[in-house]
């Protein structure tokens, strides 16, 4: 069997190393990655750390808008599956990549399968909701996460090809969390200096357009972290950098500390070892409930509705003092919740691809 499995983002990267270390026991994989992320810190360093096989294709396409950005990658991956004819497609997610992937695929009359097929925020003006919608929908194996993303194609019409068989994020923290430790971990500032990492911190990750394209969601956010008894660490977000910096300079955020994007054995471990966690990314948010630790979500839809119990994950406005009251509700831990699988998704989904080929 020869898959083409496309990634673009650092999400992505994670999810297709514990599959392609499963996927290449047996099968021929050819790993094609657009370049939606292409600096070291977002892509070549997860590469390393998850030793994932190079990629035998870089289409090093990035930036632009939506539009832009997947048409190119269409244009770009029709080109290389005409080349590799490959029994199956494998994208994960529900980003430009993904989309870009799926429709290029479809044309081509290869068959698709999607991994995190079903997740819905059902929030048209989110991009990636569109991207997850159509991906599923030109689909010939969907492989869901959890239960209530199979419920959801199920209401699509498209129960009879959706399968659960877990989140490869869960396979990935099992297998990967625990190979650094926190006193390992040194902090690049964005200034370029090197700091260890504090031993108490919360830890915060901000990325998306609505918190991070105008001043205001972003100084409410920040307004919160500063005021909390202990330091935040922010890892910032390359396109966001600029306005970062001119924030903390010029409201004197003392107690946030701003560095360098992190890798991925880097943040697993700051989740684990950190007092909170504040984001506004759906990855963060399932590995902060991974590692038990609270969460508060800055968006104003639900990613991860399996998160959303006990007081463990809530949502909140990016409002400075809701942010605040939401981190100070104690959080409940049901050690018998576990909506993720069992920590084998990779293997459940090679085998789907075995039978359906």
């Amino acid at each position: 069997m020869k898959v083409a499995t496309v990634v673009g983002a650092r999400p992505q990267f994670i999810k297709a190393a514990v599959v392609s270390h499963v996927l290449r026991q047996k099968h021929q994989e050819i790993l094609i990655h657009t370049g939606q992320h292409h600096d070291y810190n977002m892509s070549d360093r997860f590469f390393e750390q998850l030793n994932i096989p190079r990629p035998d294709y870089n289409l090093g396409i990035s930036g632009g808008t939506h539009a832009q950005m997947t048409g190119q990658m269409m244009i770009a991956l029709e080109d290389v599956l005409q080349k590799e004819n490959p029994d199956w497609l494998l994208v994960y997610g529900d980003t430009n990549s993904t989309l870009a992937a799926a429709l290029a695929a479809a044309k081509l009359h290869i068959k698709i399968c999607h991994v995190e097929a079903g997740c819905r925020t059902h929030c048209k003006t989110n991009p990636e909701e569109i991207n997850r919608v159509c991906t599923d929908h030109v689909s010939s194996l969907l492989l869901a996460s959890t239960q209530s993303s199979i419920e959801e194609l199920n209401q699509e019409g498209l129960g009879e090809i959706g399968f659960l068989v877990g989140d490869t994020m869960y396979d990935a923290f099992i297998q990967y969390s625990g190979q650094l430790l926190a006193d390992q971990i040194r902090l690049e500032l964005l200034n370029g200096q090197i700091e260890n990492l504090p031993k108490e911190y919360f830890y915060l990750t901000c990325h998306r357009e609505e918190n991070t394209g105008n001043d205001e969601p972003l100084l409410q956010i920040f307004k919160a972290m500063n005021a909390l008894d202990l330091p935040t660490v922010y890892p910032v977000h390359p396109r966001n950098r600029q306005r970062a910096v001119r924030l903390q300079e010029q409201f004197h955020f003392h107690n946030l500390i701003l560095t360098q994007p992190v890798g991925y054995l880097e943040s697993t471990c700051m989740v684990k070892h950190a007092n909170k966690v504040v984001t506004d990314s759906g990855g963060l948010q399932k590995e902060a409930f991974f590692a038990g630790k609270k969460c508060v979500t800055i968006l104003n839809f639900v990613c991860c509705p399996e998160t959303m119990v006990g007081n463990r994950n809530v949502l909140c406005a990016p409002k400075a003092e809701q942010i605040i009251s939401e981190l100070k509700k104690p959080q409940k831990v049901d050690s018998d919740c576990q909506p993720f699988g069992n920590g084998h998704a990779a293997v459940h989904i090679v085998k789907a691809l075995e039978e359906y080929s």
